[in-house]
């Protein structure tokens, strides 16, 4: 039987997150073909490529379900910053970036999701997001995309703003030109940046346009406690409460941070099947902690986003850490539970809730024959991971993206032993180097 890509000898991560020794898995026209004991294998596949993954770990590929890949250059620019870094330091930035510096900031963060383990990402949007649509086309990797949009707000932005019209018109012509593009690979959402800066008409618009286009929508919401009391100052209303009544809340939203959620947004997230994205790194450092243990048994999908490398690395490994040990000394420690974020939950958040998240849960997300092969291997075989009483939770507690040495998507092999083949990391490492220094100088940041 002919298969594109045989891996033999590999451990597998299943759907229930336990682990499968001495695995075979076949992949054949982009999809998992068969995940089988090694030994029953033996002479079944003729492969175009075979993989040996004695000591390797096979499992779904990471999903950055909130993340800013114009934000590239701003690496450690706003840490250890007074607020508010939006006005003084991202609009600024943002505002000044040429399509060559988007084009390749977005080479750059590919090239780090990649190395890094994630197979997939969410993107919240940007300016130049056609360039964007390109370096992901280029990676091999997967990508929902949409642009950042912006009508009202404060006028140190108005370079950034556009009427609720050309909001729409903007991204209905980056709609035309990727959507589907690389074999499916790159969705094109509408975006909303967020409810302060987006007025009642282009949010009621995009949520009409969304369902139109039978697309996703990705907004920032409840990150924080400014944005509610706007929201109640101006409309007499929670953000949340706001979205329910312009018909934007459903099952195609994907809502990134929700931090300050009340107990009836919660229940409102939950009736309307809206994905959410928690970022731990960012929220505990300037928003304090989410509501998440309740949130996961109201049953609402929680996926996890690194919210660009502004200031932090593109990292699911220290993601989940963070939202361990926050959420257990914040929710757990004072009642005495233990169990408050279990490590098998966050593995669920950081893969197949991920997918669900992306509108692809029935495509991605776990290593199941018929899925889409969107993979990654990990070298198990180093002090820090083994030997190992309990592997699934010694990834979670232990495991780092350096661990990562190879990644498939959509069955194509896109890194191979910690080589990237489809981008030239010397040459983007340089060039956004020279670009990090003049979009700096440029912005005046």
């Amino acid at each position: 039987m002919h298969c594109d890509i045989l891996i033999n000898g590999c451990s597998v991560l299943n759907e229930r997150f336990e682990m499968m020794p001495d695995q075979t898995v076949a992949i054949e026209k982009g999809r998992i073909l068969s995940v089988e004991p090694r030994a029953g294998a033996l002479g079944k596949y003729e492969a175009d490529k075979t993989m040996d993954g004695s000591g390797k770990l096979l499992m779904p590929g990471f999903i950055d379900g909130h993340t800013h890949a114009c934000q590239q250059l701003l690496r450690a620019r706003v840490a250890d910053e007074f607020p508010m870094i939006w006005l003084r330091i991202l609009v600024p930035f943002e505002s000044n970036l040429s399509p060559e510096d988007v084009r390749v900031s977005a080479q750059m963060a590919c090239l780090e999701m990649i190395k890094a383990g994630f197979t997939s990402f969410a993107d919240a949007g940007g300016v130049h997001m056609d360039q964007v649509a390109e370096a992901v086309l280029e990676s091999g990797m997967r990508a929902a995309l949409c642009r950042s949009t912006m009508d009202i707000g404060p006028a140190i932005a108005d370079q950034m703003k556009e009427s609720a019209a050309d909001n729409i018109r903007h991204t209905e012509e980056l709609y035309r030109a990727y959507q589907g593009k690389g074999n499916g690979r790159v969705d094109i959402w509408f975006g909303l940046r967020q409810v302060m800066t987006c007025s009642k008409e282009l949010i009621r618009l995009t949520g009409e346009k969304a369902r139109e286009y039978d697309t996703g929508i990705h907004a920032h919401l409840c990150e924080h406690k400014d944005e509610v009391s706007f929201c109640l100052q101006n409309y007499a209303l929670r953000p949340a409460e706001l979205l329910e009544e312009l018909h934007v809340l459903g099952p195609r939203l994907l809502t990134a941070h929700n931090v300050v959620l009340s107990e009836h947004d919660i229940t409102l997230l939950k009736n309307r099947d809206v994905k959410v994205i928690h970022c731990p790194r960012s929220n505990l450092s300037n928003h304090g902690f989410p509501k998440t243990p309740r949130m996961l048994e109201a049953g609402i999908n929680i996926g996890i986003g690194c919210d660009g490398a502004a200031n932090v690395s593109l990292d699911m490994f220290e993601e989940l850490r963070v939202l361990k040990y926050g959420i257990q000394a914040y929710w757990g420690v004072p009642i005495f539970d233990p169990l408050v974020m279990p490590l098998k939950s966050l593995l669920f958040m950081a893969t197949q809730a991920g997918a669900n998240a992306l509108g692809h849960g029935g495509e991605l997300g776990s290593v199941t024959v018929g899925k889409k092969a969107d993979l990654i291997m990990m070298d198990l075989r180093q002090p820090h991971l083994s030997p190992s009483q309990n592997m699934v939770y010694t990834l979670v507690l232990s495991g780092n993206s350096h661990d990562i040495t190879d990644s498939i998507i959509d069955g194509k092999l896109i890194m191979e032993d910690r080589k990237v083949l489809t981008l030239d990391e010397e040459a983007i490492m340089a060039k956004s180097a020279e670009h990090m220094r003049v979009i700096t100088q440029r912005a005046g940041i």
